[in-house]
C-alpha cells in the first residue's frame, strides 16, 4: 500500500511530464516557419523531413519501452525527458537541410522515449489508483501545445531567433524534467511467481497486444487526418474563410480535450469497451456528416463529434496494453504507441493521395470506416478494468 500523498505527487509529476512532452513539440511546431527558412528548404522537403521525426519517434519508443521495463520508469522517464528537451535545440541550430535531418531525427528520438516511457509510468499510477486516470493525461499533453504557442508568441514579439528560443525551452524543460523526478513512483517488484526471462531472445507480443496496436494505428490515423486536413476542408469545400476555417480544427481539438477530460470517470462507470465502442462510433457519425454536410456548421458540429468520439479511445487502448502484463508494460506501450504513431503519420498522406481520385470531402469516408471498424473491434478491451486501488482514492 502505498501512502496517499506520494501517489498524488507521482500523478502531479506524470502530468507534468506530460506537459513537457506537449510544450517540448509545440515549441518546435511553432518554429518551424523560420527554421525551413534558415535552412533553405520548401514545404515539399520539410514534409520529407517530418517523416524523419516520425521515424525518430518510432525507433525511440522501441528502446525506451523495454529499457522501462528493466530499469523502472522512475529511472527512463527523466533521461527520456532531459534527451528530448536537449535535442529540441538542434533543429534551431541547423543551417542546412542535412544538419535539420539529423536534428529532426534526433528530436523525434527523444520524443518517442519520452512519450513511451511517461505512458508506462501512467499505466502504473493508474493501477496504484485502481481506478481509469489515463485519459487526463493525455488531456494535459494538449495544455502544452497552448503553453507552446504563447511562449512562441512571446519570444517571437522579443526578437528572439530560432536557437534562442529552442534552447531557453529547452534548458527550462530540463530542469523541471529533473525537479519533479524523485516523484515518480519506484519499479514495482515482480511476484515471486512471476514467470521469468531465461532466454537471451525478447519475448514474444501476445497476439492481443498487437490487436490493440491496429486499433490505435486506426484510431490515431482518424486523428492525423483531422489535425491535417480539417481546416482545408472548411475553406476548400464550403468556401469558409481562413479566420472561419480554423474553427475547424479549434473544434475539433477542444471537444477532444473536453472528452478527455470527462474520460476517465466514464470509463470507470461503463468500462473501457463501452468507451472505445460508443466512442469510435460517435466518431463515425461526426466524420460522416463532415464528409456528407453542404453546410459549414453542420460541418463543424460533426469535427466536435468526431473529436469528442475519439477523445478517449487511444488512452483506453494505452491502459490495456499496459496492465497486460506489468513485467512488460513498457514493450507494450511501445508497440501499441509506435503503431499508433505511424498511423498518425500516414493519416494525412493516406487523405491526401485519395484526393487524386475523388473530392477531399469524400476522403473522410475512410477514416469514418476505420471508426466502425474500431467500434465494432472494442470487445478485445473486455476484461481490462482498473479495480485494484492501493489508497482510499485520492483526488
Amino acid at each position: 500500500m502505498r501512502p496517499e500523498r506520494s501517489l498524488r505527487a507521482a500523478r502531479a509529476a506524470t502530468f507534468t511530464y506530460f506537459v513537457l512532452n506537449g510544450t517540448l513539440l509545440g515549441m518546435w511546431v511553432v518554429q518551424i516557419p523560420p527554421i525551413e527558412e534558415r535552412a533553405g528548404i520548401g514545404h515539399a522537403v520539410l514534409g520529407g523531413f517530418l517523416v524523419l521525426l516520425g521515424l525518430g519517434a518510432f525507433a525511440g519508443m522501441q528502446v525506451a519501452g523495454p529499457l522501462a521495463d528493466r530499469l523502472g520508469t522512475r529511472r527512463v522517464v527523466p533521461v527520456s525527458a532531459v534527451l528530448c528537451a536537449a535535442t529540441l535545440v538542434l533543429p534551431g541550430l541547423a543551417a542546412d537541410p542535412w544538419a535539420l535531418a539529423v536534428a529532426l531525427f534526433a528530436f523525434g528520438f527523444g520524443n518517442g522515449c519520452l512519450d513511451v516511457s511517461m505512458n508506462a509510468h501512467a499505466v502504473q499510477v493508474e493501477k496504484a489508483y485502481g481506478r481509469p486516470v489515463m485519459s487526463a493525461f493525455h488531456a494535459t499533453f494538449s495544455v502544452g501545445g497552448v503553453l507552446a504557442a504563447l511562449a512562441g508568441a512571446a519570444t517571437a514579439g522579443l526578437g528572439w531567433g530560432p536557437a534562442a528560443t529552442l534552447g531557453t525551452a529547452g534548458a527550462l524543460a530540463v530542469l523541471i524534467a529533473l525537479g519533479v523526478a524523485p516523484s515518480l513512483l519506484p519499479a514495482e517488484e515482480r511476484p515471486a511467481d512471476a514467470p521469468h526471462q531465461t532466454s537471451g531472445r525478447p519475448a514474444r507480443t501476445p497476439a492481443r497486444i498487437w490487436i490493440l496496436a491496429v486499433l490505435a494505428l486506426l484510431v490515431m490515423l482518424c486523428e492525423g487526418a483531422a489535425n491535417d486536413w480539417s481546416v482545408l476542408h472548411l475553406k476548400t469545400v464550403l468556401g469558409a474563410s481562413d479566420s472561419l476555417s480554423a474553427f475547424a480544427y479549434g473544434t475539433f481539438a477542444a471537444a477532444m480535450t473536453v472528452g478527455r477530460l470527462l474520460a476517465d470517470r466514464i470509463a470507470a462507470r461503463f468500462g473501457p469497451v463501452a468507451i472505445l465502442r460508443h466512442g469510435s462510433a460517435t466518431a463515425a457519425v461526426g466524420m460522416t456528416a463532415v464528409a456528407l454536410s453542404p453546410w459549414i456548421w453542420l460541418a463543424l458540429v460533426g469535427w466536435a463529434l468526431f473529436g469528442a468520439g475519439l477523445a478517449g479511445c487511444v488512452p483506453q487502448l494505452f491502459s490495456a496494453a499496459g496492465h497486460a502484463d506489468p513485467a512488460a508494460a513498457g514493450a507494450n506501450v511501445s508497440r501499441v504507441a509506435g503503431l499508433g504513431y505511424l498511423g498518425m503519420l500516414a493519416g494525412p498522406a493516406l487523405i491526401g493521395w485519395l484526393t487524386h481520385l475523388v473530392p477531399l470531402n469524400l476522403t473522410f469516408l475512410l477514416p469514418a470506416a476505420f471508426c466502425v471498424v474500431a467500434a465494432a473491434m472494442a470487445g478485445v478491451l473486455r476484461g481490462h478494468t482498473v479495480t485494484e486501488p492501493k489508497v482510499a482514492q485520492p483526488l
